[in-house]
């Protein structure tokens, strides 16, 4: 993938010796990109980044990855190290930079050490797709993620994705149902893969919003995304049926 070359030597020469190593995960190690899919990367680092570090990887993410930038959205998260080996629930990311977080950049703040119980699942993306930008294999720096923290994760952003469902219907559908694999199953798949599992268990009626959304997701840029009123009006059934059955499992286990 010759148009992640500028973010990993962006990363490289930011933080130097403090590299340990880059990692794709996300879509692009979980069946593909799609057309509005970002660009996914995690880096590990010997320790916590000062500020001059973290207002040049900053500043070079958003010339990378800005409006104007002719790459796809990155979304890059670090963390130490000794945060994450030995392992410990929820964990702390570093820096943490995405298209979907502007409002904090352009008020002049800089992403910092935070709990981030969404890192479980990244790690487990990225340790499972094995794709190294540069360093050595991440399975020889970080140890896996226990399953029950996995599910953990999974289920800990069902509040989050219910605040969001009228604004961002198809990603909070499609995430709904990775998370009901993940309870269900303890794996973490693909978006659409994700979407069809579901779809096999859902009753007919609830069916459409979340073929729809895994429809868009394969074909369509969020810009050209169109929901019709009846589809609308079936996001949220949709959505509590899926949760229904996740309580179900949860209750069950």
């Amino acid at each position: 993938m010759d148009h992640l070359t500028p973010a990993v030597e962006l990363v490289a020469d930011v933080l130097g010796p403090e590299l340990i190593g880059g990692y794709l995960h996300g879509s692009a190690v979980l069946g593909g990109l799609r057309p509005a899919s970002d660009v996914d990367i995690l880096v590990v680092s010997r320790r916590s980044l000062d500020p001059a570090r973290r207002r040049a990887l900053l500043d070079g993410l958003r010339v990378l990855s800005g409006l104007d930038a002719p790459l796809r959205p990155i979304e890059l998260a670090v963390v130490v190290q000794s945060e994450v080996r030995p392992w410990r629930y929820p964990p702390v990311c570093d820096f943490l930079y995405g298209e979907w977080l502007p409002w904090s950049y352009e008020s002049g703040e800089m992403p910092q050490p935070s709990p981030m119980v969404d890192l479980a699942l990244l790690l487990t993306m990225a340790l499972a797709g094995d794709r190294t930008l540069i360093g050595p294999p991440l399975a020889t720096v970080i140890d896996p993620v226990p399953h029950e923290d996995v599910v953990a994760a999974s289920v800990a952003g069902i509040q989050a994705l219910a605040a969001d469902l009228d604004d961002d219907e198809r990603n909070v559908l499609l995430t709904m149902a990775r998370t009901w694999v993940t309870v269900a199953t303890g794996e973490i798949l693909p978006k659409d893969q994700a979407a069809a599992w579901a779809l096999e268990r859902l009753p007919a009626e609830q069916r459409p919003p979340l073929a729809h959304a895994r429809e868009l997701y394969l074909n369509s840029t969020y810009a050209e995304e169109t929901w019709s009123d009846e589809l609308w009006r079936g996001v949220r059934p949709c959505f509590d049926a899926m949760l229904a059955r996740m309580q179900t499992l949860r209750a069950l286990g």
